[in-house]
Protein backbone atom coordinates (compact mmCIF):
# COMPACT_ATOMS: atom_id res chain seq x y z
CA UNK A 1 0.00 0.00 0.00
CA UNK A 2 1.32 3.54 -0.99
CA UNK A 3 1.26 5.49 1.64
CA UNK A 4 0.72 9.75 1.19
CA UNK A 5 3.13 12.00 2.35
CA UNK A 6 1.59 15.02 3.78
CA UNK A 7 2.56 18.44 5.05
CA UNK A 8 0.90 20.47 8.40
CA UNK A 9 1.20 24.12 7.95
CA UNK A 10 -0.37 26.67 10.35
CA UNK A 11 1.42 29.11 13.11
CA UNK A 12 -0.88 27.65 16.04
CA UNK A 13 0.96 24.46 17.39
CA UNK A 14 -2.04 23.22 19.10
CA UNK A 15 -4.63 22.88 16.05
CA UNK A 16 -0.97 21.01 14.24
CA UNK A 17 -0.88 18.57 16.80
CA UNK A 18 -4.20 17.71 16.66
CA UNK A 19 -4.28 17.65 12.62
CA UNK A 20 -1.16 15.38 13.67
CA UNK A 21 -3.22 12.92 15.55
CA UNK A 22 -5.77 12.58 12.97
CA UNK A 23 -3.95 11.89 10.23
CA UNK A 24 -1.62 9.79 11.80
CA UNK A 25 -3.65 7.58 12.65
CA UNK A 26 -4.71 6.76 9.54
CA UNK A 27 -2.39 3.72 7.87
CA UNK A 28 -2.31 5.12 4.32
CA UNK A 29 -1.14 8.32 5.57
CA UNK A 30 1.83 10.33 7.21
CA UNK A 31 2.95 13.46 7.74
CA UNK A 32 6.26 14.16 6.95
CA UNK A 33 6.89 17.68 8.23
CA UNK A 34 5.10 20.80 9.84
CA UNK A 35 5.44 24.35 9.35
CA UNK A 36 4.71 27.39 11.14
CA UNK A 37 4.66 29.86 8.50
CA UNK A 38 4.75 30.16 4.54
CA UNK A 39 8.58 30.57 4.65
CA UNK A 40 9.15 27.78 6.63
CA UNK A 41 6.30 25.70 4.77
CA UNK A 42 8.75 26.42 1.22
CA UNK A 43 11.83 24.84 2.93
CA UNK A 44 9.79 22.15 4.68
CA UNK A 45 8.13 21.06 1.39
CA UNK A 46 11.01 21.53 -0.67
CA UNK A 47 13.31 19.10 1.73
CA UNK A 48 10.25 16.38 2.33
CA UNK A 49 8.85 16.21 -1.00
CA UNK A 50 5.00 15.55 0.13
CA UNK A 51 2.29 14.47 -2.01
CA UNK A 52 -0.51 17.00 -0.33
CA UNK A 53 -0.14 20.16 1.92
CA UNK A 54 -2.49 21.28 4.11
CA UNK A 55 -1.59 25.36 4.29
CA UNK A 56 -3.11 27.80 6.52
CA UNK A 57 -3.80 31.05 4.67
CA UNK A 58 -3.59 33.80 7.51
CA UNK A 59 0.22 33.41 8.98
CA UNK A 60 3.41 35.81 9.97
CA UNK A 61 6.48 36.06 7.90
CA UNK A 62 4.89 34.89 4.86
CA UNK A 63 1.25 34.43 4.56
CA UNK A 64 -0.13 30.57 2.91
CA UNK A 65 -1.10 32.51 -0.21
CA UNK A 66 2.37 33.75 -0.90
CA UNK A 67 4.04 30.47 -0.12
CA UNK A 68 1.14 28.07 -2.50
CA UNK A 69 2.52 30.13 -5.47
CA UNK A 70 5.99 29.95 -5.01
CA UNK A 71 5.60 26.26 -4.35
CA UNK A 72 3.23 25.54 -7.24
CA UNK A 73 5.63 27.00 -9.27
CA UNK A 74 8.21 24.39 -8.73
CA UNK A 75 8.55 21.84 -10.75
CA UNK A 76 6.51 18.55 -9.70
CA UNK A 77 4.95 20.45 -6.87
CA UNK A 78 2.65 18.76 -4.25
CA UNK A 79 -1.07 19.08 -4.18
CA UNK A 80 -2.17 22.29 -2.02
CA UNK A 81 -5.31 22.63 0.45
CA UNK A 82 -5.63 25.77 2.05
CA UNK A 83 -6.88 25.91 5.64
CA UNK A 84 -9.37 28.34 6.40
CA UNK A 85 -12.11 29.45 9.12
CA UNK A 86 -14.28 31.30 6.66
CA UNK A 87 -16.74 29.92 4.42
CA UNK A 88 -16.09 32.43 1.64
CA UNK A 89 -13.14 33.57 2.09
CA UNK A 90 -11.73 35.99 -0.56
CA UNK A 91 -7.97 34.45 0.00
CA UNK A 92 -9.27 30.95 -0.99
CA UNK A 93 -10.53 32.22 -3.91
CA UNK A 94 -7.09 33.31 -5.03
CA UNK A 95 -5.51 30.78 -3.92
CA UNK A 96 -7.37 28.56 -6.22
CA UNK A 97 -6.62 30.62 -8.78
CA UNK A 98 -3.00 30.27 -8.58
CA UNK A 99 -3.51 26.69 -8.76
CA UNK A 100 -4.53 25.21 -5.14
CA UNK A 101 -6.80 22.09 -5.13
CA UNK A 102 -9.76 23.79 -2.61
CA UNK A 103 -9.76 25.03 1.17
CA UNK A 104 -11.19 23.49 3.89
CA UNK A 105 -12.97 24.66 7.01
CA UNK A 106 -10.78 24.62 10.27
CA UNK A 107 -13.52 23.07 11.92
CA UNK A 108 -14.30 20.42 9.18
CA UNK A 109 -14.57 16.92 10.47
CA UNK A 110 -11.86 14.44 10.96
CA UNK A 111 -13.69 12.24 8.33
CA UNK A 112 -13.80 15.03 6.15
CA UNK A 113 -10.61 16.47 6.85
CA UNK A 114 -8.88 12.59 5.94
CA UNK A 115 -11.34 12.02 2.39
CA UNK A 116 -10.25 15.74 1.44
CA UNK A 117 -6.51 14.57 1.58
CA UNK A 118 -7.23 11.43 -0.22
CA UNK A 119 -8.91 13.23 -2.43
CA UNK A 120 -6.84 15.70 -3.76
CA UNK A 121 -3.86 13.25 -3.91
CA UNK A 122 -5.96 11.21 -6.30
CA UNK A 123 -6.36 14.12 -8.78
CA UNK A 124 -9.35 15.77 -7.72
CA UNK A 125 -10.33 18.84 -6.32
CA UNK A 126 -11.92 19.07 -2.75
CA UNK A 127 -14.30 22.15 -3.52
CA UNK A 128 -17.52 20.74 -5.69
CA UNK A 129 -17.73 23.86 -8.71
CA UNK A 130 -20.98 24.77 -7.82
CA UNK A 131 -19.37 25.94 -4.02
CA UNK A 132 -16.28 27.74 -6.04
CA UNK A 133 -18.94 29.74 -8.38
CA UNK A 134 -20.39 30.56 -5.04
CA UNK A 135 -17.12 31.75 -3.62
CA UNK A 136 -16.11 33.76 -6.97
CA UNK A 137 -19.28 35.80 -6.94
CA UNK A 138 -18.32 37.33 -4.27
CA UNK A 139 -15.22 38.70 -5.90
CA UNK A 140 -15.17 41.94 -7.81
CA UNK A 141 -11.98 41.62 -10.53
CA UNK A 142 -11.73 43.15 -14.22
CA UNK A 143 -12.75 40.81 -16.61
CA UNK A 144 -9.84 39.32 -18.69
CA UNK A 145 -9.86 39.26 -22.13
CA UNK A 146 -11.51 35.65 -23.58
CA UNK A 147 -8.51 33.64 -25.20
CA UNK A 148 -8.85 32.39 -28.32
CA UNK A 149 -8.45 28.30 -27.20
CA UNK A 150 -12.20 29.43 -26.36
CA UNK A 151 -13.26 29.62 -29.71
CA UNK A 152 -11.68 26.02 -30.44
CA UNK A 153 -15.15 24.67 -28.50
CA UNK A 154 -17.68 23.50 -30.35
CA UNK A 155 -21.18 24.77 -29.84
CA UNK A 156 -21.94 21.50 -27.88
CA UNK A 157 -19.39 22.53 -26.06
CA UNK A 158 -19.62 26.15 -25.21
CA UNK A 159 -23.54 24.48 -23.85
CA UNK A 160 -21.89 22.10 -21.68
CA UNK A 161 -19.21 24.85 -20.76
CA UNK A 162 -21.92 27.50 -19.59
CA UNK A 163 -23.51 24.70 -17.73
CA UNK A 164 -20.41 23.44 -16.12
CA UNK A 165 -19.94 27.05 -15.09
CA UNK A 166 -23.32 27.51 -13.26
CA UNK A 167 -22.14 24.52 -11.08
CA UNK A 168 -24.11 21.89 -12.65
CA UNK A 169 -22.89 18.38 -12.32
CA UNK A 170 -22.82 15.93 -14.76
CA UNK A 171 -25.82 14.11 -14.02
CA UNK A 172 -27.38 17.38 -14.47
CA UNK A 173 -25.86 18.71 -17.13
CA UNK A 174 -26.77 15.02 -19.35
CA UNK A 175 -30.92 15.49 -17.83
CA UNK A 176 -31.24 19.13 -19.17
CA UNK A 177 -28.89 18.44 -22.93
CA UNK A 178 -31.03 15.04 -23.10
CA UNK A 179 -27.38 13.38 -23.34
CA UNK A 180 -26.04 10.25 -21.37
CA UNK A 181 -24.14 11.08 -18.55
CA UNK A 182 -21.35 9.22 -20.27
CA UNK A 183 -21.16 11.83 -22.83
CA UNK A 184 -21.36 15.06 -20.99
CA UNK A 185 -18.42 13.62 -19.29
CA UNK A 186 -16.79 12.98 -22.80
CA UNK A 187 -17.83 16.97 -23.52
CA UNK A 188 -16.51 18.36 -20.50
CA UNK A 189 -13.24 16.49 -21.12
CA UNK A 190 -12.45 17.97 -23.92
CA UNK A 191 -13.50 21.07 -22.54
CA UNK A 192 -10.70 20.61 -20.21
CA UNK A 193 -8.16 19.52 -22.65
CA UNK A 194 -9.25 22.75 -25.07
CA UNK A 195 -8.63 25.40 -22.58
CA UNK A 196 -5.90 23.77 -20.53
CA UNK A 197 -7.81 23.40 -17.67
CA UNK A 198 -7.10 20.95 -14.56
CA UNK A 199 -10.28 20.08 -13.25
CA UNK A 200 -14.04 21.12 -13.41
CA UNK A 201 -13.26 24.16 -10.50
CA UNK A 202 -10.27 25.27 -13.15
CA UNK A 203 -13.43 25.95 -15.50
CA UNK A 204 -15.61 27.89 -13.06
CA UNK A 205 -12.84 30.21 -12.72
CA UNK A 206 -11.94 30.68 -16.13
CA UNK A 207 -15.97 31.78 -16.56
CA UNK A 208 -15.40 34.24 -13.86
CA UNK A 209 -11.84 35.57 -14.97
CA UNK A 210 -13.36 35.88 -18.45
CA UNK A 211 -16.70 36.50 -18.20
CA UNK A 212 -18.06 33.93 -19.47
CA UNK A 213 -20.01 33.16 -15.78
Amino acid sequence: MSVIRVVLVDDQALFRAGIRMVVASQPDLEVVGEASDGAQAIEVVRQTRPDVVLMDIRMPVMDGLAATEALLADADPPKVVMLTTFDLDEAAARAIQRGASGFLLKDADPEFLLAAIRTVHAGSSVIAAAATRELFAQLHEPVRAVPPSFQELTEREREIFALAARGLSNAEIAAREFLSEATVKTHVSRILSKLSLRDRVQLVVFAFEHGLA
